[in-house]
């Protein structure tokens, strides 16, 4: 068993998940894998890396019909029946495959894509689901995108929507809920500096 820490994120849409995996990964030194790990299974897979993001985290997305040939690299890997899967499955897959490769290479913070599920196994794995009041989330989506409040919340539902279905259609486990991850952190109560506090002293063991 490896003795690094990791930290894996899931997040609410708008949260500043990804925000606080950023500054804690600086503040720690590590590595931080969220919209790299899309990068890293198209050019596994040789497709378009803007083609895998129209399908990372999402179940409902147009491109769940849509199947791509695996590349032979690829092929080694998985059954010959396999190689149609609907192409947000073999981006899942591939991803999957990434993070447990990651896991065992060092210390790092990952956000989203189930990471904390597929770890659950590791006691080096530290699973935090990140929070936030929705007029707050809704106020940082609006300034980020320059959206109308209206528009920005329709943004949060949809997106927040996709990923509980690609959260619970992976895992079986309900988002967001205690019982799925081992800390729910609340940002709008603890705020930005201080979640990343907590986390820090969670990795530290101080």
């Amino acid at each position: 068993m490896t003795e690094h820490k990791i930290i894996t994120i899931g997040r609410q849409f708008g949260s500043g998940g990804h925000e606080i995996g950023n500054m804690l990964a600086t503040r720690l030194d590590i590595p931080l894998y969220d919209n790299n790990l899309v990068r890293m299974a198209a050019q596994k897979l040789d497709i378009r890396e803007e083609t895998a993001r129209a399908v990372d985290e999402t179940t409902l997305n147009s491109f769940l019909t849509g199947y791509v040939i695996a590349p032979m690299e690829y092929r080694d890997s998985i059954r010959s029946e396999e190689y149609t899967k609907p192409l947000n499955e073999q981006v899942y897959g591939l991803q999957t495959q990434i993070i447990q490769k990651l896991s065992q290479r060092g210390p790092c913070v990952i956000v989203g894509r189930c990471a904390g599920y597929l770890l659950k196994e590791q006691t080096n794995c530290i699973d935090v689901f990140i929070c936030a009041d929705t007029d707050d989330r809704v106020k940082r989506i609006a300034n980020r995108y320059d959206l109308s409040e209206k528009k920005a919340a329709d943004k949060i539902k949809r997106i927040d929507r996709e990923r509980k279905y690609y959260y619970e259609c992976h895992t079986g486990l309900e988002w967001g809920s205690a019982l799925s991850h081992q800390i729910l952190l609340n940002v709008s109560r603890l705020g930005m500096e201080g979640a990343v506090n907590v986390l820090e002293m969670m990795y530290r063991g101080d």
